[in-house]
């Protein structure tokens, strides 16, 4: 085989390579293509037949349409006070128990260890109806404490994601700080935390992408006019006679997931910094 027919046939690989990174992107995207198609249709333009693909001329006002018949921003707002609040503690609270079980040692670790692990096995519908009955009795309902405590109580996939990226982290650091008059405390928050920016890119993204997509914990937790805007969305967008504004309820929820995406590129950079110095640990 001759070197020009090598290199064809590497070349044919990379762009069939190409072409189906592209074709599983495309098929990835294209809920959301849809979706900020059906924001910019017209109601005459939803109903017509047959379907429009893409709408003319594009309904720009749609977008306004959706933050002024329901109170869009203020819904916006507590979703956002509430994410902030949980991603933020349930991130330090779950990295310094997985610092924790990496690094501290004594009798029944493993064990505890087992135990979190295990509530990953729990159903989160299970524990609905039982969370509500503590914070009506405790007079926390239409609050943010049942957020505030939850953040504090980390979750366990993260506790795991912490615990395995702390084990791999040389011992020599913890042994030099130790020598230096530093406890666990200050080990964890000077030296182990600053290099867990990749973890906590991870983290922050996850906790934040989980509270701002919660449905269920507001719609129990909170009044009609405190609640987040996942809720809101739900039953926000209808006619007096409870029809669905179709075109609203896509503009108000491609607004929906703005943040999520925002979030993600402000923190994509971690990432790619983890992955560069993956290799030199």
């Amino acid at each position: 085989m001759s070197i020009a027919t090598g290199r064809n046939r590497a070349r044919a690989r990379k762009s069939g390579t190409y072409a189906l990174l592209i074709g599983i992107a495309a098929l990835f995207t294209s809920p959301f293509a849809w979706l900020l198609i059906t924001s910019l249709k017209t109601e005459r333009s939803l109903g017509a037949f047959p379907v429009e693909w893409l709408p003319e001329p594009f309904a720009w006002e749609n977008y306004r349409a959706a933050l002024d018949y329901m109170p869009f921003l203020g819904h916006a707002q507590n979703s956002l006070v509430i994410a902030v609040i949980q991603s933020t503690l349930m991130t330090l609270s779950s990295a310094y128990v997985g610092f924790g079980f990496a690094r501290l040692r004594g009798r029944g670790k493993n064990l505890m260890f087992g135990v979190v692990m295990a509530t990953l096995m729990l159903p989160h519908v299970a524990t609905l109806i039982p969370t509500y009955l503590i914070f009506s009795k405790v007079g926390l309902v239409n609050t943010l404490w049942p957020w505030v405590m939850w953040g504090l109580s980390g979750s366990a996939f993260l506790i795991f994601m912490f615990r395995q990226y702390f084990v791999g982290l040389p011992i020599e650091m913890e042994e030099a700080a130790i020598l230096d008059g530093c406890g666990y405390f200050r080990i964890f928050f000077k030296i182990f935390l600053p290099q867990a920016k990749p973890m906590l890119a991870t983290s922050l993204i996850l906790s934040f992408t989980w509270t701002w997509s919660e449905f269920l914990q507001p719609l129990l937790l909170l009044s009609s006019d405190r609640t987040t805007l996942a809720v809101a969305l739900a039953t926000g967008y209808q006619t007096p006679q409870g029809a669905p504004i179709n075109n609203l309820i896509a503009a108000g929820s491609t607004m929906y997931v703005l943040p999520v995406i925002v979030l993600f590129v402000l923190l994509q950079r971690f990432y790619q910094a983890g992955s560069a110095t993956s290799g030199l640990k």
